[in-house]
């Protein structure tokens, strides 16, 4: 009998240490894999069950939940859903989440450690805090103008603040609802097919997931590179540029759609936006110049997040002088995102230095208790002052009396660039409108807001198309409103 009792012992003994074996190899090496397995429920379901924090903008809501009552309770919500959907993106418990939804999913899902009552707090008990809130950078009233101006037409409007780098508006049209996704069931697979497959891709961010030929609003940048240079050290002294321009090392010649570019002065081939004269500049300023120029307004920067990620803009760094020619007046292989472009638009206004752009203010606690608070990044110097300064001038010269006079306000100083862009297999395409532009109120100190524009009109006639006809009338609008009026 006892040997029977001791072999039974045994026999527990080494059952108990199976086990012990058995959880040790689960928790330590495929715990992690079990727990983010699609079969196991567990996680869903804790996740959705409770409310999800708030994105806001000028203090308010613009997203709730909705409690279902079924296994994943709640549900994400939006106020004026197209309207902020470049801003907030989408959560959704079947497709995952994007944008602000995506990059503050800790603090809105409540597993930030900054959202805890005390330090590892959530590790031992298991549980997790209520969602936080997440406040946003953009002004209602500046978003708002955007979307009304684009009107449903493909294109995407960003605006900044050139100070401190906060982003007041960000709209990509045509838009979408997000909250037709929030769900598991057939009307957000539905909505997702739809989305996905549409030709005009609402679901794309076109403020900064998509990049364009800049055009004509990029003779800002190599304008800053020939002034930075010392190839031009006066505006208002001829260029030395012929008309037409024939490309280095070939028989192509590029030529201008108005009179006076031969030998003309920066100002004029600013004003006027003499393709001859910023082709020759940008030769003349050479590779490394331009790609240095270029580099510092931002262009290359491959880790730009706000904190969504921003596609790149791009500015080749290896091209013969041709190539070099074309890029310099915007086209070649040189893109930017609207953001990137509004970016440009105010280091000139800010006298030659900007802030990185930003989209969230600060987190909070679902309570509101401070958890992070979003203090302007540090200056980058994209240009001498003094070269800002003449900038400024030329800018305000597109406005008063050259291609932008579509964007003037009165009783505000305004600056602004005008772009048409042409793109397709042969500059096929129905050329993009671009306009970036910067306002400061005259009674003010500061810039109040820089802007880029950009519309895709294809239904539009290709003559009809242009940059100042097209999209100052947005930017104005959008100017208007960051200044109050």
């Amino acid at each position: 009998m006892t040997r029977c009792i001791r072999r039974a012992g045994v026999l527990c003994l080494l059952l108990l240490l199976a086990l012990l074996v058995h959880t040790a190899r689960l928790q330590l090496f495929t715990g992690a894999e079990l727990t983010d397995s699609s079969a196991n429920r567990r996680t869903a379901i804790t996740r959705y069950a409770q409310p999800r924090g708030e994105i806001l903008v000028d203090g308010r809501p613009v997203t709730g939940s909705r409690d279902t009552g079924e296994l994943l309770r709640y549900e994400r919500t939006y106020t004026d859903g197209p309207l902020y959907a470049p801003v907030t993106g989408y959560a959704s418990q079947q497709y995952g989440t994007t944008l602000l939804e995506a990059a503050e999913d800790g603090v809105l899902s409540g597993t930030d450690p900054g959202l805890a009552p005390l330090p590892l707090w959530n590790d031992l008990t298991g549980g997790r805090s209520p969602g936080g809130k997440v406040a946003t950078t953009i002004k209602a009233a500046v978003q708002k103008a955007a979307y009304k101006g684009l009107a449903g037409r493909k294109g995407a409007v960003a605006a900044l603040e050139p100070v401190s780098g906060r982003v007041l508006a960000l709209v990509s049209s045509p838009s979408y609802d997000p909250g037709r996704l929030s769900g598991t069931g057939p009307a957000a697979a539905g909505a997702w097919q739809q989305l996905t497959r549409a030709a005009d891709e609402p679901m794309l961010n076109r403020a900064i997931r998509q990049t364009y030929p800049p055009g004509s609003a990029f003779k800002v940048v190599t304008a800053a590179a020939a002034l930075d240079a010392g190839t031009v050290t006066d505006p208002d002294a001829p260029t030395r540029s012929p008309d037409p321009y024939t490309l280095p090392g070939s028989e192509k010649q590029l030529s201008n759609e108005v009179e006076g570019c031969a030998d003309a002065s920066l100002r004029y081939a600013f004003q006027w936006s003499c393709n001859t004269v910023f082709a020759g500049l940008g030769v003349r300023v050479g590779l490394d110049g331009m790609v240095a120029a270029a580099e510092r307004f931002g262009f290359n920067d491959r880790g730009l997040r706000i904190p969504s990620r921003v596609a790149p803009s791009t500015f080749a760094t290896g091209m013969d002088e041709a190539q070099l020619a074309l890029s310099s007046i915007g086209q070649y292989d040189t893109r930017a995102t609207p953001l990137q472009m509004a970016s440009v638009a105010a280091a000139v206004a800010a006298g030659g230095s900007v802030r990185p752009p930003r989209l969230v203010e600060g987190t909070t606690t679902g309570s509101g208790s401070p958890v992070w608070t979003g203090g302007p990044p540090g200056y980058r110097q994209v240009m001498n002052p003094g070269t800002a300064s003449v900038l400024r001038q030329l800018m305000r010269d597109v406005v008063e009396d050259g291609t932008g006079t579509n964007a003037a306000i009165e009783g505000a100083e305004v600056g602004g660039k005008t772009g048409t862009a042409q793109h397709g297999v042969g500059n096929a395409g129905v050329p993009y409108a671009w306009f970036i532009s910067w306002a400061r109120d005259e009674e003010a100190i500061e810039p109040a807001v820089a802007v880029a524009v950009v519309v895709e009109d294809e239904e539009a006639r290709r003559e009809a198309i242009s940059g100042g006809g097209t999209a100052a009338p947005i930017a104005r609008a959008v100017m208007e409103a960051a200044l109050g009026r």
